[in-house]
């Protein structure tokens, strides 16, 4: 299910080609909140922003209505029914309800600071993706910030280094910003590290992999799977760190049962030479909207 919730047109001389950023969530308001209040202050605002909720109560719904006309191009909730982790098929049905030329994920609980989206058309490229990486929060630090409504995304570096020497975060150097030129290209081939808590995809890339896939239920592994295979189509990694980083609030660990399953099903992939996802996009199509 997706329910247009409105949004703002782009100036005109901001009409460059979409961005779409996916925004995963499950019941956790709060942080889809700042989340959102964030990127209704990005310096770009050529972009639209689809919640993909992995089937969260009504209130996750009166929070996307509640920055309605307030982001970028329009702002989109698409839904499905709570059925347990379904993150992979979520983002599926983001991907097909999305319009932009690229699709960048994070998630509801990852603040993106103003030049967010700004970074990431800089650094976007045909036969890239562009990992980027993140900061974690304290569960104190998380708390204030979410109790008392504060923005950190517009916090300057003294402000980073005074929370850094208190522990509250558990590093600072991503959020320097860095001009690293060609090195970004640099690991072209490696996955391991990169994660879809700040990931960005071509969308003519993710339709010929068909997307993420929901084969993997449970926490883990389906970033890895995707990169994998975008990469056996001559997909290459180029590095966001030092632009793109985002800020991670504290959550509980997610429940890790199925990961041994995962694992298994990755290591699959890997020894295989499959490109498209066993249960991908196309799987969803005749009822994603």
């Amino acid at each position: 299910m997706a329910v247009a919730c409105g949004g703002a047109s782009a100036p005109p001389q901001a009409r460059a080609w979409l961005i779409s950023v996916i925004v995963a969530t499950y019941n956790r308001e709060d942080a889809l909140d700042a989340v959102l209040r964030a990127l209704s202050g990005q310096t770009d605002k050529r972009f639209e922003v689809i919640v993909a909720d992995d089937g969260s109560g009504p209130a996750t719904a009166r929070v996307v209505e509640a920055w309605a006309n307030r982001i970028g191009d329009r702002l989109l909730h698409v839904r499905h029914e709570d059925q347990g982790f379904r993150l992979a098929e979520i983002r599926n049905r983001a991907i097909l309800a999305s319009a932009g030329e690229v699709c960048i994920f994070i998630d509801g609980d990852c603040i993106p600071r103003p030049d967010f989206v700004a970074a990431h058309r800089r650094l976007a490229e045909p036969g890239r993706i562009v990992a980027g990486n993140r900061v974690l929060l304290s569960r104190e630090l998380t708390s204030r910030i979410l109790r008392d409504r504060i923005a950190p995304e517009h916090w300057s570096l003294a402000a980073w280094v005074s929370v850094r020497r208190k522990g509250e975060i558990n590093r600072l150097l991503p959020l320097i910003s860095l001009p690293l030129g060609p090195f970004r290209r640099l690991g072209g081939r490696a996955w391991r590290s990169a994660r879809g808590t700040n990931l960005a995809i071509r969308r003519s890339d993710l339709d010929r992999v068909d997307g993420f896939d929901a084969a993997y239920s449970g926490w883990g592994r389906e970033d890895s799977d995707i990169i994998i295979r975008l990469m056996r189509i001559g997909i290459r990694r180029k590095d966001g760190r030092f632009a793109t980083t985002v800020l991670h609030l504290w959550h509980p660990e997610n429940d890790r049962s199925r990961l041994p399953e995962n694992d298994r099903m990755l290591d699959a992939v890997i020894r295989s030479d499959r490109i498209k996802a066993v249960a991908g996009m196309s799987a969803l199509a005749p009822s994603a909207s």
